[in-house]
């Protein structure tokens, strides 16, 4: 399947068609892992409750920086 690269806005990429978005499970909204592998592009789609983690994760570390970084000493 060939996709062309198009202008967006400011940046470039690329319309997934449809039917790949359908087999996928994916919609408008739907986030992507991007990586590079053996020349090309693979883009995964990502874990939802992973990424609810991670982001808990993070306000975690924001709001006690300063106690996690004298745990660490």
């Amino acid at each position: 399947m060939n996709v062309t690269i198009r202008k967006i806005g400011n940046s470039e990429g690329v319309i997934i068609p449809k039917e790949v978005l359908d087999q996928l499970g994916l919609g408008a909204g739907d986030t992507l892992e991007l990586s590079l592998k053996d020349g090309g592009l693979l883009m995964q789609p990502t874990d939802a409750d992973f990424a609810r983690q991670i982001e808990h994760a993070q306000r975690f570390m924001d709001q006690y920086k300063v106690a996690l970084k004298k745990l660490a000493e």
